[in-house]
């Protein structure tokens, strides 16, 4: 009702406005008017020119036809083009002062929200009103679901996510409830994994927290929509709290870590290649861990251990397809052990292949499987590639020299 009120006001004190304006004639000045009165000036120079003696009869004689002549096709342009009435001028302004305010509200009344107080424009953003219920709505939804299949983990997930927004990202002990539920019934929920993880960290135990979620990661295929949100997270909840988020080593207790700093160097490296054989007797019981085999595989790639590296990655791969990130770590390995000029082995070959079908511009992958095509007599996929890995490089990278003879060499009959 306000909205009608406040458009009538504006509607009067239009209409006042607009008064002295209808009631004023409207005078209109034909373009032919202005161009005649301009020809006559003309003609008064000319006539004023000839009685000086500035201009002679014949001159002044064919400066008048001149003129003459554009009076009369002057007059015929104005017959041609008719002047708007009078009506059109003195309606035309009020109608336009009126019909703006008027459209203005009109679509105000369509798309705004008039019971709404004002806000700064978001783009795609609610009401607060509006938001609310939606959430409210997401929780009864999830409920009903859970009440109609509650042997499904989905829905158990699916309600204790609505929980956890419904508390603004807070997990609380009813989603963490849901969340249990769900991974009772599907032990390798992802949802339920990582908001479990989240409820750690929200309760300050960063460390279950990460082992969660690296957990997750491991298992996790290598395109998972989620991953990139959970990486982030692991790097967030790991630098607040001084932690590694992404551990590659088995981590030895305070106890442990204490005993160890009095050791000298070399039982040190001793002491850590116990742990690492200890993850690998205990991965032995349960080989269906592949975040354990992941870890091990790190681990004996730090300690230099290749063949121990190789077989623990593949035992990872077997289990679920890994990444490129750990597939340039598998291949990184493989060829650790090569001599200068010795091309990588078949196995080697199959993981760099899959790294460079993953990342075609991967300088690894380019340059062995460049040394393998060689060895096996394909001088034009071996130049392709090292030329490839050459375009790649900096100027002053120290490997041009050598790949750049390789180039020729492969490019030779």
């Amino acid at each position: 009702m306000l909205e009608f009120l406040l458009a009538l006001l504006t509607t009067a004190t239009v209409g006042a406005l607009l008064i002295p304006l209808l009631r004023a004639r409207v005078t209109t000045t034909s373009r032919f008017d202005g161009e005649l009165a301009i020809y006559r000036d003309q003609l008064a120079e000319i006539e004023r020119e000839r009685a000086s003696g500035a201009l002679s009869e014949n001159e002044a004689a064919a400066a008048r036809l001149e003129i003459e002549r554009r009076v009369l096709a002057a007059a015929a342009a104005a017959k041609t083009t008719a002047a708007p009435p009078d009506a059109l001028h003195r309606l035309l302004p009020p109608a336009l002062a009126l019909a703006i305010p008027l459209l203005a509200l009109g679509l105000y009344l369509k798309v705004g929200h008039p019971g709404v107080p004002a806000q700064p424009f978001v783009a795609g953003a609610k009401p607060p009103a509006e938001q609310s219920l939606d959430v409210a709505q997401l929780v009864a939804q999830a409920r009903a679901r859970v009440a109609a299949e509650p042997n499904n983990a989905d829905t158990q997930s699916a309600l204790g996510e609505a929980l956890t927004l419904e508390a603004d990202g807070t997990v609380t002990p009813a989603a963490v409830e849901a969340f249990n539920k769900a991974l009772a019934l599907q032990p390798g929920d992802a949802r339920s994994l990582y908001y479990l993880g989240l409820h750690d960290s929200q309760s300050g135990d960063s460390t279950a927290a990460l082992k969660r979620w690296q957990e997750l990661e491991a298992k996790s295929p290598p395109n998972a929509p989620y991953l990139p949100v959970l990486r982030a997270e692991m790097a967030r909840v790991a630098q607040a709290a001084g932690l590694p988020a992404n551990t590659t080593m088995p981590q030895p207790s305070r106890e442990q870590q204490e005993a160890m700093a009095a050791l000298t160097p070399e039982q040190r490296q001793q002491a850590i290649r116990g742990m690492v054989e200890g993850l690998a007797a205990r991965l032995k019981e349960n080989p269906q861990d592949r975040g354990g085999w992941l870890r091990l595989a790190n681990a004996w790639k730090v300690l230099g251990e290749n063949v121990g590296a190789i077989d623990a990655y593949a035992q990872a791969d077997a289990l679920g397809l890994v990444d490129a990130r750990v597939l340039a770590d598998w291949a990184e390995a493989h060829v650790r052990g090569l001599k200068p000029g010795e091309p990588p082995s078949p196995a080697a070959v199959a993981v760099l292949e899959r790294l460079e079908k993953a990342e075609p511009r991967n300088g690894l992958a380019l340059f062995y499987l460049g040394a393998a095509s060689f060895a096996a007599g394909d001088k034009p996929a071996a130049a392709r590639r090292w030329k490839t890995l050459l375009a790649l490089l900096p100027a002053d990278a120290p490997i041009r020299a050598m790949l750049e003879e390789r180039i020729k060499a492969a490019d030779s009959p």
